[in-house]
């Protein structure tokens, strides 16, 4: 008995395959690998090899090259920014309890499915659903649009992040005096000591229109409707950005692999320099009481399970074709179980160190302004960074050397996710079309990296965060989301729990336990339909600075989303319609996996004589 339809002329019993003398040799199997004879009576194993004509799998040269990759994917910008935010806008230290509950329900099984999906079928995000579901492989494709359109605008942070690196070489840091060309007579730098300077509800600071009029200068847009010019200097940055990146993955996993070995430590050291430093602040300890006092009636908001959702959803980063690809390039038998709870507790642990980083100068801001903490920490999203946190460093001692190494860790923490990005893309397409991509990966990097470019121009006009945060919120959320509902729904409905499962024994050596199953039939497509219920029902209030986003951009940005996610619909019509037979014929096609030929797969067939 042979698996997968091979036939074998290799004796099948210990009489015809044994000379005298050699009843418990070997014999040489039908595809080079070798039948192993017992006794008459007793048990035979068959190992059969695989092959293939197909160029071999690149792998990972260490198994931490593929550990530190997955953890820079997944502590990105958003765990520096978002996660303190969010904690603290919902209730502080009360906030855990749902963020915990939302991880190991909802994020770290799907982490953990889509790592062991990469490993068995080594495929990218395209490809590998001939091996689940033929018909949903519009997934693949509409999670490539998606990836698109995030490196539209995310890289264009990593641009502003750069351009104040650049202005960080100098004794006095340009967003701490009120003196230059972009100022305004409302700009006031006010601290403690600064006696003779009066604080007004028009007031603003140094840092503030640092970041507002000379780096974005959005006082030159209006609005969407009319964003202006492209600034040359923004330009500049994200092409020596997007450089990096091309450099960084042109060559596959070999050469990111060793990149991440500084972009993903890195940001660790910086963080713990920073928290050292902030715990040494006046104040410090107002932040810290302000980001954890637990405020219990919270958790009575339905709010504060959305926005925990949402946040451990968006931080494991499930979905967008990252996991499949990076996972595909282990070793068959590596232990993703393992892999999956290391990696999602490092970011975890990550988002909840980083509001100490945060709040600890918040605290600071606060005693220097005697202010209230929440009135410091007012801002969200890149404002917290490049404001806030950004003014903080400018009045603490050694300024200049504190701000090169943050703004140095931004970029780093943003990079890696790039990386991970368009790896996934770059990896579904090299499998989906290997015979015409496979010899010309660093033309169609190049390609990629030029479109990206290209596409990110709109984000880089005097208008650009505009656009940024019309992308971030309405263009890729909602659509990635309803992307990995359909993929749950696959996986656990279609392609069955328990073949996923089998598959998963077969590779690791175990079978996932109870939790996991009801985790991927049940409770992670509530999960997801909860997220996606939420936002239609309670969407998104835009607000830029003092920009009100019309209506007509709700719909803009929803349209971007659909555009996305409409392949899925397209290619099950496509599917069907190219398929052969009665429609029930094709139905069944359809939704039938074919099986995996891959050359590293050794199977195991034990049969009782």
């Amino acid at each position: 008995m042979v698996s997968n339809g091979y036939t074998t002329s290799t004796p099948q019993s210990p009489r015809e395959g044994s000379a005298p003398g050699s009843a418990a040799g070997a014999a040489p199997g039908p595809t080079g690998g070798t039948g192993l004879t017992a006794p008459l009576g007793g048990l035979r194993t068959l190992v059969v090899q695989q092959t293939s004509l197909e160029r071999p799998r690149e792998t990972w040269s260490k198994k931490m090259d593929f550990l530190l990759s997955v953890i820079g994917y997944a502590v990105d910008l958003g765990n520096v920014w978002r996660f303190p935010y969010i904690c603290y806008q919902n209730g502080g230290g009360a906030f855990l309890l749902p963020y915990l509950l939302m991880a190991v329900f909802g994020g770290v099984p799907l982490f953990y499915m889509e790592l062991a999906l990469g490993q068995f079928h080594r495929s990218g995000c395209i490809s590998i659903w001939k091996h689940i579901c033929p018909i949903f492989k519009g997934i693949g494709f509409a999670i490539c649009i998606i990836a698109l359109y995030i490196a539209f605008y995310y890289n264009t942070i990593m641009a502003w992040a750069l351009y104040y690196l650049l202005s960080s070489f100098r004794p006095t840091l340009p967003w701490t005096t009120c003196t230059n060309s972009w100022n305004t007579a409302n700009c006031n730098h006010y601290l403690s000591s600064d006696h003779n300077v009066s604080w007004s509800n028009s007031s603003t600071s140094p840092a503030e229109e640092f970041y507002t009029r000379h780096v974005l200068q959005v006082h030159l847009s209006p609005g969407l409707h009319q964003l202006g010019s492209i600034s040359w200097q923004l330009a500049l940055c994200l092409l020596f950005i997007f450089t990096i990146v091309y450099f960084s993955i042109w060559k596959g996993v070999k050469t990111s692999g060793k990149v991440v070995w500084v972009t993903a430590t890195f940001p660790y050291l910086v963080l713990l320099v920073l928290l050292i430093r902030g715990a040494t602040l006046p104040g410090a300890w107002r932040g810290v009481v302000f980001y954890l006092k637990p405020d219990w009636e919270k958790l009575l908001s339905t709010t504060v399970w959305i926005d925990a959702a949402a946040q451990i959803f968006f931080s494991l980063g499930p979905g967008f074709g990252v996991l499949l690809a990076f996972a595909s390039y282990n070793p068959f038998h590596n232990n993703c179980y393992k892999d999956a709870l290391v990696t999602s507790s490092v970011n975890c642990l990550t988002s909840f160190l980083s509001g100490f980083v945060i709040f600890t100068v918040l605290g600071y801001m606060a005693e220097m302004r005697k202010q209230n903490v929440d009135d410091v920490a007012k801002d969200a999203g890149p404002s917290l960074l490049f404001i806030i946190y950004a003014e903080a460093i400018a009045n603490m001692p050694a300024a200049t050397f504190f701000a090169i190494i943050f703004f140095l860790m931004i970029i780093m923490l943003g990079l890696d996710s790039t990386f991970a990005g368009l790896e996934g893309v770059i990896t579904a397409m090299l499998d989906e079309f290997p015979h015409f991509l496979a010899k010309r990966r660093e033309w169609f990097v190049l390609g990629l990296v030029c479109v990206c470019y290209l596409g990110a121009l709109s984000t880089l006009t005097y208008g650009g965060a505009f656009v940024v945060k019309l992308f971030e919120e309405y263009a890729t959320g909602p659509a990635v989301i309803t992307v990995v509902l359909l993929e749950v729904i696959a996986v656990s409905w279609f392609y069955g729990t328990n073949r996923f499962c089998n598959d998963i024994q077969v590779m690791l050596g175990f079978y996932p336990g109870g939790f996991w199953r009801v985790c991927w039939v049940a409770i992670c497509p509530c999960f997801l339909l909860f997220i996606i219920i939420s936002f239609l029902a309670f969407p998104p209030e835009v607000k830029l600075f003092h920009y009100q986003y019309p209506s007509w951009t709700t719909v803009l940005g929803y349209c971007i989303g659909v555009s996305s996610f409409i392949c899925v619909p397209a290619y099950m019509v496509y599917h069907l319609l190219n398929s052969k037979g009665t429609f029930k014929q094709r139905l069944l096609k359809s939704i039938t996996p074919q099986p995996s030929t891959d050359n590293h797969r050794d199977l195991f067939v034990t049969n009782a004589i």
